[in-house]
């Protein structure tokens, strides 16, 4: 066992005395210690409930044998960091949290480690510091909001978000505004729809990193914490069985990730953390892999952003499981991958059924074909840029309009909500990338905006920043190189037509190839936003968002 470094010989004589002074007996330090890494917080929804998942965690290691001992990781909820200087430290953080895993993993020697995460940057970052470490690892996230209710419809954070460009456009009342921010998100959890941190959750389970289930039971049910119980028993099964990471996080089990992903209508942002944490497991994974999955994978699933329907109801349907097991049925899954069950994904899917085709579609029926992220490129994007094509109407599909060029998310936000953009725009912001940010904020209020406007069935907005799990539209991210990379998204002009044909995987600025070239040597970069703190540092080593905006690990590294 890995913890006998710390607690067995002569030499651990004062290892086992400091222990002791936790009151620990010596049956205690001769039980494989499991580490339960726990990201609860007064400050996030999703991560209120989280003592009592790790308190449920611990009872399931106790029972099983072992010896629990619970630490700490940051959390930042991207709905409070929105809008501020706070998001430019959201995607950031996601490296500090697998740093600081690490860190405390490699001091204190552990044998097993569970993982509670519930948000947007927190699930990746320990799954990069379980690939990283690994260890024998189960991830148990706290779970799905419930959706809120509103004058008779089901309603969730986009819906505020939402509001605030409906009131500017006299579509709603402040007071019905502040009558909906009440009752959006009615109770503890990762925000109801199929955003980034349900994303995230259901793709650990997809990739078999957490036990079925983890990514729909809501957060407020008793199975949640059953489901932590088990997850404690099954780390311990683990730890006999040497069921470590590396042999569940294959390139195969990434593969069925991403097909889950193209599935559900997940976030953007997942190509940005499967990359990064593909790159701690030792697998290459790239635009070219996800566009390749995209095209043979159908949509089956269209929650909150892309539709009405919301986690709570792809649960009832059978969750990921059932969505699984009829992409099994297409032979789409690797079905012989492990998961940390002990058990292949083939043999896990056996066990699940589809009960509502209206949530999880039958497959002669499909939302779309291929997947709902494509991977456009062109002369905009050489390295690539991603959309959610399951949440675009089809009618902005293909579209070529005037650039509106803005160089922060503020001024493009002020624009939006001033009425000066117009049907048929196609907004540009740029300098929001992992260097220009800095951190790659997320666009949400820009995009909510348009929506709360009206105007997303008739405007566009590319940018090298990011998306929130939230956003819908014509909304084109990760443009590759980022205008601080010298990028071609860096000298477009105003009134420039930008051309987007999503069919055809294709995002274009309709400018002759001598002048784009003649623009990008007369161009100066502007001075970074911020540079001073984590932010400076985090700039000199970010890797484009081509590359999951990992960190570059030496000076020879591009």
């Amino acid at each position: 066992m890995q913890s006998a470094k710390m607690t067995k010989g002569l030499e651990r004589a004062p290892h086992r005395s400091l222990l002791k002074a936790l009151g620990w007996i010596d049956e205690e330090m001769c039980r494989p210690l499991i580490g339960i890494v726990n990201s609860a917080n007064d400050f996030v929804p999703g991560h209120k409930h989280l003592h009592q998942l790790a308190a449920a965690v611990k009872e399931g290691v106790l029972l099983a044998g072992g010896t629990p001992l619970e630490f700490f990781t940051i959390g930042v909820c991207d709905g409070l960091s929105m809008g501020h200087v706070g998001m430019h430290y959201s995607l950031p953080s996601r490296e500090l949290i697998a740093d600081s895993v690490e860190v405390m993993v490699q001091a204190q020697p552990l044998d097993g480690l569970v993982f509670i995460p519930n948000c947007d940057k927190i699930v990746p970052g320990m799954l990069m510091a379980a690939a990283r470490l690994n260890l024998p690892a189960v991830f148990v996230s706290g779970g799905p909001m419930l959706a809120g209710r509103f004058r008779g419809r089901r309603v969730d954070l986009s819906s505020v978000f939402e509001g605030i460009g409906k009131v500017k456009a006299g579509l709603m009342t402040e007071q019905e505004l502040t009558e909906l921010e009440t009752c959006a998100c009615p109770g503890i959890g990762s925000c109801a729809g199929m955003f980034t941190a349900n994303t995230m959750n259901c793709l650990t389970e997809a990739l078999g990193m957490a036990l079925p289930g983890n990514g729909t039971v809501p957060a407020i049910a008793a199975d949640r914490v059953r489901l932590a119980k088990r997850a404690g028993i099954c780390v311990m099964q683990a730890v006999r069985d040497d069921v470590t990471p590396s042999r569940v996080m294959t390139r195969e089990a990434f593969c069925n990730a991403l097909a889950v992903d193209m599935a559900i209508g997940g976030s953007t942002n997942t190509i940005l953390h499967l990359p990064a944490v593909a790159h701690e497991a030792g697998v290459r994974l790239d635009l070219a892999l996800v566009d390749e999955i995209g095209r043979r994978v159908p949509q089956l699933c269209k929650l909150s952003p892309a539709g009405e329907q919301r986690i709570e109801d792809l649960d009832a349907a059978g969750g990921v499981q059932a969505v699984m097991k009829r992409l099994g049925e297409l032979k789409l899954l690797e079905e012989d991958c492990l998961t940390v069950s002990g058990r292949t994904v083939g043999e896990q899917i056996a066990l699940a059924n589809c009960l509502d085709d209206n949530v999880i579609r039958p497959l002669d029926n499909p939302y779309l074909e291929n997947g709902a992220i494509a991977v456009l490129h062109g002369n905009l994007a050489p390295e690539g840029s991603v959309v959610k094509q399951g949440a675009v109407a089809p009618e902005m599909r293909q579209k070529t309009g005037p650039a509106r060029v803005f160089d922060s998310e503020e001024t493009a936000v002020e624009a939006i909500l001033g009425g000066r953009i117009k049907a048929g725009d196609v907004i540009v912001i740029r300098y929001e990338g992992p260097k220009g940010g800095p951190g790659f904020r997320e666009m949400l209020t820009a995009t909510a905006s348009v929506a709360g406007m009206g105007l997303d069935r008739e405007v566009a907005l590319i940018t090298d920043g990011r998306f929130s799990g939230a956003t819908r539209g014509a909304a084109i991210g990760h443009i590759s190189p980022e205008a601080m990379e010298r990028g071609p998204i860096a000298v477009i002009c105003e009134g420039d037509l930008i051309a987007i044909d999503i069919p055809r995987r294709k995002l274009d600025i309709l400018v002759d190839k001598e002048e784009l070239e003649a623009r990008l040597t007369a161009l100066v970069l502007p001075p970074p936003k911020i540079s001073h703190g984590y932010l400076a540092r985090y700039v000199q080593q970010v890797t484009s968002a081509s590359r999951g905006a990992i960190l570059r690990e030496g000076k020879g590294e591009e």
